[in-house]
């Protein structure tokens, strides 16, 4: 969005080769920008640009992007930021462990214990909510919040981003759900060209981004939250109910008549959250399924586009005629 005076600082140091890819293409994602961004990357000799006419948000982008590159049979997918924060000579480390085959998913890790940047609060907010990340996902992440990212294409089949804030905090939390492999390298970052547009201040990223774990763990992990909930409810109802019993049984009762009230009302609760844990349970196993049919779909979709790209390029002859699409349908590790 309105990158066209940082863009040419992250592609002056895209690598040109990187070792077990054979070759590797630029694609920008263009949300509504009004400057020259597009036509800066164009002379630059980007050839794959995904357009909105209007800003859509950073979700969106990534999977708009995400759709594009699958679409034009990319093996493996990095993304990085318009503003320069990340540094672009680093990819061929963060794709390394997905050519390798140690992981699907690779975060860069800022290590933002020391970027200047950082005020001592973000800097704890930033450690306490990686925390979170990896508590809900199971994994270990050391910077969840980061953008520099490398993805196979295995992994982008199964991940679905369904939030509109952010794709970082949900794709680490459906990868550790989901069993993908996913792992970290550290890097350092460029100094800071701008402030970030995802939010005004702190508070609005601290409050956007529980709203978006905590959307993502009742997705895979409510079951946790009604089996504690029922047995926390459940313990507190049986005493008080107990304790009016035993009052009663010694002609007490009639006093006590709040503990029988109270104990009823939690153990209702109890009730409740049992019912919904039963709920969640049949709901995960259908959402299950709807995703290993989505990943089919998904397969079949972006298979039978690349197989119509290159049957399209076959049927070129005059390498000037070449589409785009056609200059990317390469078999090769992309």
């Amino acid at each position: 969005m309105n990158e066209e005076t940082t863009l040419p600082l992250v592609l002056k140091d895209l690598p040109q080769t990187i070792p077990g890819i054979d070759e590797i293409e630029i694609m920008i994602v263009d949300d509504g920008c009004t400057d020259r961004t597009v036509e800066v990357a164009k002379e630059l000799g980007v050839q794959h640009i995904v357009r909105h006419t209007t800003t859509r948000g950073l979700a969106r982008a990534f999977r708009d992007g995400v759709d594009y590159a699958l679409k034009h049979g990319a093996d493996i997918l990095v993304n990085t930021d318009g503003d320069n924060q990340y540094p672009s000579g680093r990819i061929p480390d963060l794709v390394a462990p997905i050519v390798k085959g140690e992981a699907e998913i690779v975060v860069g890790d800022r290590q933002t214990a020391q970027i200047k940047e950082f005020s001592a609060f973000k800097k704890s907010m930033q450690h306490l909510g990686s925390w979170v990340v990896n508590k809900a996902a199971g994994t270990h992440i050391p910077d969840a919040a980061s953008g520099f990212r490398a993805y196979s294409r295995e992994s982008l089949m199964r991940l679905n981003i369904v939030t509109d804030f952010s794709y970082c905090m949900e794709t680490i939390i459906q990868a550790g759900n989901k069993r993908i492999a996913i792992t970290s390298v550290p890097i350092t970052t460029n100094p800071k060209t701008r402030d970030s547009r995802l939010f005004s201040n702190i508070f609005e990223h601290m409050a956007k981004s529980a709203s978006a774990i905590i959307q993502c763990y009742l997705m895979y992990r409510a079951r946790s939250v009604f089996k504690w909930a029922s047995l926390i409810f459940g313990t507190l109802g049986s005493i008080f109910f107990i304790r009016y019993l035993a009052l009663f049984a010694q002609g007490f009762g009639r006093g006590h008549l709040q503990s029988l009230i109270l104990g009823l009302l939690l153990l209702m609760t109890a009730v409740m959250c049992l019912s919904l844990l039963i709920i969640s349970e049949v709901q995960r196993t259908g959402r299950k399924l709807q995703e290993d049919q989505l990943q089919r779909t998904k397969e079949i979709m972006y298979n039978t586009a690349l197989l119509n790209v290159w049957e399209d390029s076959k049927k070129t002859t005059d390498p000037a005629l070449l589409s785009d699409h056609a200059l990317s349908a390469s078999p090769k590790t992309r």
